[in-house]
């Protein structure tokens, strides 16, 4: 599945949802799942299994977000493309 193909069933799942709770109480659901991933991450051992899901979770919080804002997470990640966008070198040297 490719960055744009997953934002897009993001949005055919949550989007109508997420709309109506506007960005900043969905910006909260997201930071709510970046520290669900934190706790998953310092625990020991780790659970692969729940961490996969953990980060599935941030990712689909990050594309619904960039959704109701109006940005491509595709397009976004080309700012990449080249390497460090200060540097421009893979690896970074700044």
């Amino acid at each position: 599945m490719t960055i744009e193909t997953f934002q897009k069933q993001i949005e055919a799942i949550y989007y109508e949802r997420d709309a109506e709770r506007g960005v900043p109480l969905t910006f909260t659901w997201f930071v709510e799942e970046v520290g669900e991933l934190a706790k998953e991450i310092r625990k020991q051992p780790q659970d692969m299994e729940r961490l996969r899901e953990e980060f599935a979770d941030v990712f689909a919080w990050l594309a619904t977000l960039a959704s109701l804002l109006g940005i491509s997470l595709a397009d976004a990640a080309q700012i990449y493309a080249e390497g460090c966008p200060k540097c421009e070198n893979t690896p970074c040297d700044c």
